[in-house]
């Protein structure tokens, strides 16, 4: 078995290494310091510099101004990301794309994957229902009426919701008993945000959905279509932890490197190693989930159990190993680590937010449980 990634993915790679060089985490206030949000907009100095590179469309086909790559590219790119905190609705906007590409009718793909590709146009996905821990097509109902859908329910913490221009919305329709994808525009009638504020600061939107009627062309009724963004969605936020906990434990590794008592830096301390050592695991253990799942996504290859069951296995380890090494990391930097000067605070803030994202890690366990009864091993 190969385990290398291919030449384009490491292009990937490299080109967001170049884009993220500059990006500093503490460049907004801390949220720690901030009664409300820390920033009225995401990053749109970097989302145009990701746009220049090619990075907004690499799961784009060629037609629609893309590279055509797959969710691992996308995955190595957001590890990048996580790396610096960059600000940017990346995970969400291009998984949305891709559904559209993926399911969605021509006339969609031809007004929205070009725009979406090059950055004028910024979407997101309502994927956390209303607890985080139930499916977000639970919380909104669709019905047909009259060549429309009409959308009744309520969202919470949608991603970059003040700032996208439309929101990929899960519903399920009370005609058929099956999800589907429903594209609603800012601001549209019926759709009303109101303020929330993630643990990193940043704002979310809780969306309510009174009566809200969407044209047929943007609604996506494909069986499956919703199971596969989501568990895109899933992947990539683990994607996004993984990138988070490698940042943390190296700047672990210096800080214990050059902190000293009794005359040795604390990293020769036994139980100072032991610790990192542990968070090591972890790291390496997230990242051979992470790849499995991706690798299940790009592929559509099969296995023992769908692939929602390996994206399940990847968030489980997601969402305790890097609760874990932030923990962790927090403990070895001693009180130097809630120094609001230092950046460590933010990834702890962040951390805690990507545990939570498309559901805790009890949510998964709880899925992977159901999958393991519908589908027997051995």
């Amino acid at each position: 078995m190969d385990f290398t990634f291919t030449e384009e993915q490491q292009a990937a790679v490299e080109a967001a290494k170049a884009v993220l060089a500059g990006v500093a985490p503490d460049g907004v206030p801390s949220p720690a310091l901030t009664a409300g949000a820390v920033a009225d907009d995401f990053d749109r100095a970097l989302w145009t510099r990701l746009a220049d590179a090619d990075l907004l469309s690499l799961l784009l086909d060629a037609r629609h101004g893309g590279a055509g790559l797959d969710a691992v590219a996308l995955c190595l790119v957001l590890r990048e990301s996580a790396k610096v905190l960059a600000r940017v609705p990346l995970l969400e906007s291009t998984a949305a794309a891709v559904a559209v590409q993926t399911y969605g009718g021509e006339e969609l793909k031809a007004d929205l994957l070009g725009r979406a590709g090059r950055g004028e146009l910024v979407l997101t996905v309502a994927a956390n229902g209303r607890t985080g821990h139930d499916g977000a097509e639970l919380a909104v109902t669709a019905r047909q009426e009259n060549g429309t859908w009409v959308l009744d329910g309520l969202q919470t913490a949608v991603p970059w919701a003040q700032n996208a221009d439309f929101v990929l919305v899960p519903a399920l329709s009370t005609g058929t008993g099956r999800s589907v994808l429903a594209l609603v525009p800012r601001g549209h009638q019926g759709a009303t945000l109101a303020e929330q504020i993630s643990t990193t600061g940043e704002l979310l939107g809780e969306l309510r959905l009174d009566s809200v009627r969407i044209p047929a062309r943007d609604v996506i009724d494909a069986d499956g279509a919703w199971e596969w963004l989501r568990n895109l969605l899933a992947t990539g936020t683990c994607a996004l932890a993984l990138g988070l906990g490698e940042r943390v434990l190296a700047m672990t590794s210096e800080y214990t490197g050059k902190r000293e008592q009794f005359g040795f830096p604390v990293a020769t301390f036994q139980a100072v190693a032991v610790q990192a050592a542990d968070r090591y695991i972890d790291l390496r253990a997230m990242e051979a989930t992470l790849w499995q799942a991706a690798w299940r996504i790009s592929t559509g290859a099969g296995g023992a159990l769908p692939a929602s069951g390996d994206v399940a296995v990847a968030k489980v380890w997601a969402s305790e190993g890097v609760r874990r090494v932030v923990q962790t990391a927090q403990h070895l930097h001693g009180g130097f680590g809630a120094d609001t000067d230092y950046s460590l605070h933010r990834y702890h803030a962040w951390a805690k937010h990507l545990e939570l994202s498309l559901g805790p890690a009890a949510a998964h366990e709880e899925a992977l449980g159901d999958l393991l009864a519908a589908h027997p091993l051995g």
